[in-house]
């Protein structure tokens, strides 16, 4: 009988031992998990969170301070896009470069919805976050969109001319007018990574 309680007594603590094991090892496996998770990944399980019933609404505070309220339609490999909260009957749509945001004021459902990486298996959403922020602003420049581009030294209104590697060359014109040659006031070449924000407001 003491060999039987002793036994008992070593299967135990084997299989103690064995779930402390295997508690601790997918312990770390989420500690790894986590600590690949980038910005942008964040971001991406909000947005996809939505489909879910999870308020999909961000608060994003930008390099400059200024804080913008997006519900995101689309996030793409180095951007995010989507409505901009802004109490007006047509708010603008707005494409915010992930190394814009400082920060990001978010609700409880939304920290635990951004702390989900299943990659979405559906093809838009795939392709999506395959494009580069380059492929994003040259189609706005190719449909001539007027948009205003918020970098750090201020809000400038125009047309993209032109969308290199890196960056854009915007003709600077008053609000609400349409590209001529004889109301651009300057041109300003902005560096991609000084884009705080792309705003375009179609009614």
């Amino acid at each position: 009988m003491r060999w039987d309680d002793l036994f008992a007594d070593l299967e135990s603590q084997l299989e103690q031992k064995l779930t402390a094991d295997e508690v601790d090892f997918r312990a770390e496996e989420e500690r790894l998990r986590l600590a690949r998770l980038g910005l942008r990944d964040r971001l991406a399980s909000v947005h996809r969170a939505g489909e879910r019933g999870v308020d999909t609404a961000v608060h994003l505070v930008l390099r400059d301070g200024a804080v913008v309220v997006m519900v995101p339609s689309a996030v793409g490999k180095d951007w995010m896009a989507g409505e901009i909260a802004d109490g007006s009957r047509h708010p603008p749509f707005g494409i915010i470069p992930v190394d814009a945001i400082g920060s990001m004021v978010l609700t409880r459902d939304q920290v635990y919805a951004s702390l989900d990486t299943v990659e979405p298996a559906e093809t838009s959403h795939a392709l999506s976050a395959r494009l580069g922020l380059g492929f994003v602003l040259r189609d706005l420049c190719r449909r001539r969109q007027p948009l205003h581009l918020r970098v750090a030294d201020g809000i400038f209104h125009g047309t993209l001319d032109r969308v290199g590697r890196d960056h854009c060359d915007l003709a600077v014109h008053d609000t609400g007018a349409v590209r001529r040659e004889s109301d651009v006031t300057e041109f300003r070449i902005v560096r991609f990574s000084e884009l705080l924000l792309v705003s375009v407001r179609v009614v």
